[in-house]
């Protein structure tokens, strides 16, 4: 487990799904949940970048998470949300299959990345919870959010 997490002290993440998978993100990290609107794109920026939203004058980039975890065909349903979050001072629009709740997770609830090899990406998980008997991927949000790639959103909005 990594991350400044208190010995012993419990955190909350908000559950999400991305195909078949139920992921988590850190829940003080989210500013609103809204239903999947249309964006506005921007040219010339990866893929996984939707577009961009008007959120009460503040202009908001949106990243599909499905295209950027590369999971495959993505529809739009009514159960499609967009998590706001405020990341690194910066509010960025998150696109998921759905929202399912907020759990709170104990440190004997939380599990290391197992090792994977060298062919799957794990900088941006946390950890793995678990809740009765399902799996959570804990995702770190701000890492992804902030790594190199995602260094274009920043460029996109402004």
């Amino acid at each position: 487990m990594q991350g400044n997490q208190e010995l012993g002290a419990s955190r909350e993440y908000l559950a999400f799904t991305l195909g078949d998978e139920v992921y988590g993100i850190d829940i003080l990290m989210v500013q609103e949940i809204r239903s999947y609107e249309t964006v506005t794109k921007i040219a010339n920026t990866p893929d996984f970048i939707k577009g961009v939203i008007n959120l009460r004058g503040v202009i908001v980039p949106v990243v599909d998470m499905r295209i950027k975890f590369r999971l495959g065909n993505v529809d739009y349903t009514p159960f499609t949300v967009v998590i706001v979050l405020n990341v690194c001072g910066q509010v960025i629009g998150m696109v998921v299959d759905g929202v399912s709740d907020v759990i709170e997770l104990t440190p004997e609830q939380t599990h290391a990345t197992p090792e994977l090899g060298s062919s799957l990406d794990t900088q941006y998980l946390i950890g793995l919870g678990t809740v009765d008997e399902r799996l959570i991927i804990l995702v770190d949000i701000e890492r992804l959010m902030s790594s190199n790639d995602m260094e274009l959103i920043a460029k996109a909005a402004a």
